[in-house]
């Protein structure tokens, strides 16, 4: 009513004021003007006395204040809900980036206005808050910028590739053990591809945490197996890459990725878990953040076969607190037991002989990265060659070859076989395709060679291609392979170089021409990492130097002490044919099979075909084809031995690398004859014989069991069925 009041006697006195509660006020501002008022206000104006007027004064100024504030109320509420617009997350106008600048300035602000208030609880908790959403921003940024670009097969040569353009889903199952799996890897594969198909639980990388149907209990640990060259590191920058562009797991906090490699440089440091994500994400450190436990955090370990820490689960003391510092193994242990930030959820990934360091009871669910399916093999070389016609061509060649098909599950193997297929079609058009695995890898280090003559030396083409100082690197390289392959190591450090008689400063020149076979990385401190990129090319190398070393100087490699005296090899050069024979023994006598690929490799080196493709490498040749009849007469009679299915499958294959189908011959006339016999019906992908059945081969009786003849027709379906028809 005295509002009312005021408001008539301002309009009196010729100022228009309407109520800025009206609509009317909110888009009209009020009029200020200058300009003298009606003339009735005018002549009464004289007849006023100062105190009326002094008091209508005031009157005024009262009025205006109070539209004044109104005014400044409903614009600060206006500016605030547009404020509130653009940091909703549904605002399509908005950036991430914007919405993020947005809130942060007004974040500080309201941290201000708290603290003028005296709020000081609330400031802290907001300030906390908001540099907790400013570090998720920053550790974000920087892992885009680290995985969004990767470099196929090699470590830093060539243009990068983006992962997102490139990557090709894996097939990933749900299920097994953390127990130990010491077979060689692609032995493994080919048993894996023997067996029966049947009913898997398929999971995508995004969803790795996620709990299968029916289970309750959460997942904190997942322990990912897979052989080298899998994918497994792969798999986990898309995971962070994902998250950190926004496309999955958003619920997610941080996501902190290491690997065993740069903690291995840490070994004789000690830290603090808190201390141990500064050190290596220094965004949460400039954040301040010291208190993980208010966060959903996802740590992954990638890599757990190069660890070189020592995992002692049993001896290691309890540790919870995460800000005391110890050894880096020591939080390992605890962090993996659950006993230091349990609410952090564990990723680690592994081979599959190195899965056992981690005990059953601390793993909450167990995958296995397959690799390629055979519809993602083709997806990968439909996409590496866009010429539709070429790349059916290579798909077609690799399909016949069993080898080369199970190797093909592996995606550095599907580059490797691009690679070299790639140059063959280029320089030998309508050429024959390389079948064997020792020929494929033949091809891929010549065309390493040629890079490097080409790219790195300025040469031509046409050139050679081995130079003396290419055949000394290689030498070099040779017998890293092998003596590291002697010890198990697939990760070399400067020491384990510098063992090997390999000038470190040299190492830098290797990974920097062949970077394709071998690479350098950097640790946290620059320290340098070597290793092949391919467990499948060390054992390569390591063959070729045996096989070099044999040759060029008859020293046996394999034989543990060498009975051969210097002078006897001088006045008569050993055969060929007895590193044959000891490498066969040898891998036969391996429990593991870590051999088996070495041994094909060997022997398919000797091959005249082979050897000249290493025309310049190798300085003479060292086999005939009667020498290798001998090694081929060797292996059948080894195959007519009580061994066990891997073994006979890894003997049949190196006949193949041998190039000799005359066992298949043999066996396949039989059929024809029917002095075979099937003894039961044949699983699928498997045929079994009569365990009757005998050969007569050299007037002598050989007895071959049923699981000897098994893999024969894995290797060579096509002629069993020509025979029989049927397709096993």
């Amino acid at each position: 009513m005295m509002m009312k009041e005021e408001e008539d006697r301002a309009e009196s006195a010729g100022f228009s004021c309407p109520s800025v509660r009206s609509d009317w006020s909110k888009d009209k501002q009020p009029d200020f003007s200058a300009e003298p008022g009606p003339t009735r206000v005018d002549q009464q104006s004289s007849e006023v006395p100062s105190g009326q007027s002094v008091s209508l004064i005031g009157s005024f100024i009262n009025i205006l204040f109070q539209l004044l504030e109104d005014n400044i109320i409903t614009f600060v509420k206006n500016e605030l809900k547009k404020i509130q617009k653009v940091l909703s997350p549904d605002y399509p106008e908005c950036l991430e980036s914007q919405r993020s600048s947005s809130r942060e300035a007004f974040g500080k602000i309201t941290v201000d206005f708290l603290r003028r208030m005296k709020q000081e609880e609330l400031a802290d908790r907001l300030q906390s808050k908001l540099q907790a959403a400013v570090c998720h921003r920053n550790v974000k940024s920087a892992l885009k910028k680290k995985f969004q670009c990767v470099f196929e097969g090699i470590a830093k040569a060539g243009s990068p590739t983006l992962l997102n353009q490139i990557y090709t889903e894996l097939y990933i199952t749900e299920g097994g053990t953390a127990e130990v799996n010491d077979e060689h890897e692609v032995r493994q594969m080919e048993t894996a591809s023997r067996k029966p198909d049947r009913p898997e639980t398929t999971i995508r990388q995004e969803d790795i945490f996620k709990a299968s149907p029916g289970r309750d209990e959460p997942i904190r640990t997942v322990l990912t197996k897979g052989v080298a060259g899998i994918g497994k590191t792969v798999l986990t920058q898309k995971y962070s890459l994902d998250w950190a562009e926004d496309k999955a797991n958003q619920h997610i906090q941080f996501i902190f990725p290491f690997t065993f490699r740069e903690l291995n440089v840490l070994k004789e440091e000690k830290f603090s878990l808190v201390e141990l994500v500064h050190h290596f994400f220094t965004e949460t450190k400039e954040a301040g953040i010291c208190s993980f436990e208010d966060f959903q955090v996802v740590f992954i370990f990638d890599g757990l076969d190069e660890c070189r820490l020592p995992l002692d689960f049993h001896k290691t003391t309890i540790l919870t607190d995460p800000r005391k510092s110890t050894s880096v193994d020591v939080l390992l242990i605890n962090l993996i037991r659950g006993k230091l930030l349990p609410s952090a959820r564990l990723w680690i990934t592994t081979r599959p002989a190195a899965a056992n360091q981690i005990p059953p009871n601390c793993v909450d669910m167990v995958t296995e990265v397959r690799g390629f399916t055979d519809p993602q093999k083709e997806e990968y070389f439909r996409k590496r060659f866009r010429d539709e016609q070429q790349a059916s061509r290579i798909i077609s060649h690799i399909k016949t070859s069993r080898s080369l098909h199970i190797m093909c599950h592996i995606p550095v193997f599907c580059w490797i076989t691009a690679t070299v297929l790639e140059d063959v079609l280029e320089t030998r058009e309508g050429g024959q395709l390389p079948k064997t695995l020792t020929e494929m890898y033949i091809h891929f280090l010549v065309v390493q060679a040629k890079v490097k003559k080409v790219k790195y030396d300025g040469g031509a083409e046409t050139d050679p291609h081995w130079s003396p100082e290419s055949r000394k690197m290689m030498e070099s390289l040779g017998k890293l392979a092998f003596d590291q392959l002697q010890k198990g190591n697939l990760i070399f450090y400067e020491s384990d170089l510098t063992e090997c008689g390999i000038d470190i400063r040299a190492a830098s020149v290797y990974s920097g021409v062949f970077t394709q076979i071998f690479k350098e990385e950097r640790g946290l401190y620059q320290d340098k990492v070597f290793c092949f990129i391919h467990l499948s090319v060390q054992e390569f190398l390591a063959a070729l130097h045996v096989y070099l070393t044999f040759i060029n100087s008859g020293l046996n490699l394999l034989e543990e002490q060498q009975t051969t005296s210097i002078w006897s090899m001088l006045i008569s050069k050993p055969k060929i044919q007895s590193l044959h024979q000891s490498a066969v023994n040898k891998a036969l006598l391996s429990p593991n099979g870590h051999l088996d690929l070495f041994l094909r490799f060997l022997l398919g080196l000797s091959l005249q075909t082979n050897q000249t493709l290493l025309r310049g490498l190798l300085t003479q040749t060292g086999s005939s084809s009667q020498t290798n009849q001998k090694t081929v007469q060797y292996i059948k009679e080894k195959l007519s031995e009580n061994l066990s299915a891997e073994k006979s499958i890894n003997l049949f294959h190196c006949l193949n690398e041998l190039n000799d189908r005359s066992l298949v011959e043999e066996i396949q006339q039989s059929l024809r004859s029917g002095s075979l016999s099937i003894a039961a019906p044949p699983t699928k992908g498997r045929g079994r014989l009569n365990m009757r059945t005998q050969v007569t081969r050299n007037n002598k009786r050989i007895k071959y069991t049923p699981v000897t003849f098994a893999p024969l027709f894995h290797m060579h379906r096509p002629i069993y069925k020509s025979a029989h028809g049927i397709n096993f």
